[in-house]
């Protein structure tokens, strides 16, 4: 660290990568020194563009050149040794999502986290969960915590807006397959959501999994999923989401005993209850009626600056000034264990229970990959802008 600002290098600079080392140069606290990327030319542009060194091997990045930290956008199954790796150097981590492909992979990474800081006490990881910066989506955690729904009944997200054609899915030979991925849907497009859905209600305790795979596409990994969530005070909670809808629908209704809040939009209605309606169901004299309510347009401050941006300044104010991260990067084995447990009850034809045997959903993923006779179709890369469809709320 250099005149306040935190050297940072960018491993994996494809569509998110690249738009992350383009922050890094703007932001006021941070330094880009250098990219990495297995195809040179992509590493060579960014370098000559930036001012900055290029790498093709992340091993030499990390061990010849001086870096503070690092952000890791790669193929899912790399953020593990990758960061294992930078840990055991003392260099900071900010992943980009999910965390792993699996749980078992997590929590190789976490530990290897944990263990680092035995060294270097002052070592961050952080996770790239930029939708917890939004202001409607912090708004709805603010509600909940202070508790203005009452006791929650249930919550059903339906998030069918993450539209992909085939064309999509043969942009690149490892995309939506078991080897190259690790999944579909809910490694590629709702990582986000399941992360939001347990920052907002914690883990369920038994899940269920309705799981197609490459029903409306000519992929191995899903395409669509219904997930259902019990929680040990039956509060449930339903999960949907599809590549294959188009318009497509993100709506998260929420109904507590004094109310329902939807999320649709990018706007909150709170239909308030004038009292708890659990009480009335058991006090009423009335056998056909309802609980008064009034509607609510719940204002929100607007998170301003792009949720990417807000995160990668965070992390760097974390480094210099130990600012709490606002996604540590611990938090993110819960979105991939519901991922996972969606899959895995998938994979069975059964629900699963929580916590799910990390080492069985790696087996039957392993199994996936050693028996697939996929054959994959790749064409020529066209034109994605994947930075604005990932950062969609």
């Amino acid at each position: 660290m250099r005149n306040g600002l935190v050297n940072l290098a960018v491993i994996g600079v494809g569509a998110m990568g690249s738009a992350h080392a383009r922050d890094i140069f703007e932001l006021p606290n941070t330094n880009l020194v250098a990219v990495c990327d297995l195809i040179s030319e992509r590493a060579e542009y960014l370098a000559k563009k930036y001012q900055c060194k290029a790498f093709t091997d992340y091993q030499n990045l990390i061990n010849l050149c001086d870096i503070d930290a690092v952000i890791i956008s790669v193929p899912h199954y790399d953020h593990t040794p990758i960061s294992i790796d930078c840990f055991s150097k003392g260099i900071h981590v900010l992943t980009e999502k999910p965390i792993a492909v699996h749980v078992a992979d997590a929590k190789k990474m976490i530990g290897a986290y944990q263990t680092a800081l035995r060294t270097y006490p002052n070592l961050k990881f952080g996770i790239m969960f930029q939708q917890r910066t939004y202001g409607f989506w912090k708004k709805v955690k603010s509600l909940l915590n202070e508790n203005e729904l009452g006791k929650i009944i249930r919550a059903t997200w339906i998030i069918t807006d993450w539209y992909r054609t085939q064309n999509y899915y043969d942009n690149g030979n490892w995309r939506a397959t078991w080897r190259g991925e690790g999944g579909g849907v809910l490694l590629n497009q709702s990582p986000h959501n399941l992360d939001l859905f347990q920052w907002f209600f914690g883990m369920p305790n038994r899940v269920t999994g309705f799981v197609n795979f490459g029903k409306y596409h000519a992929i191995e990994v899903e395409d669509e999923v219904t997930a259902v969530f019990e929680y040990e005070n039956g509060f449930i909670g339903h999960f949907i989401t599809s590549t294959a809808e188009s318009p497509g629908t993100n709506r998260l209704e929420i109904v507590g005993e004094l109310g329902k809040l939807v999320v649709e939009n990018e706007k909150l209605t709170f239909w308030r209850n004038r009292y708890s309606m659990l009480e009335d169901i058991i006090t009423s004299n009335m056998p056909y009626t309802f609980v008064e309510n009034w509607k609510i347009d719940v204002p929100f401050t607007h998170h301003g600056k792009p949720g990417h941006d807000i995160l990668i300044e965070n992390f760097a104010n974390s480094i210099l000034q130990n600012e709490p991260l606002i996604v540590p990067g611990e938090q993110g084995i819960n979105q991939i264990h519901l991922g996972n447990s969606i899959m895995l009850s998938g994979f069975l034809g059964k629900p699963v229970n929580l916590p799910i045997d990390a080492d069985l959903y790696a087996q039957k993923l392993e199994e996936r990959i050693r028996n697939s006779k996929f054959l994959k179709t790749t064409h020529i890369k066209s034109p994605q802008n994947l930075v604005n469809s990932f950062d969609k709320p």
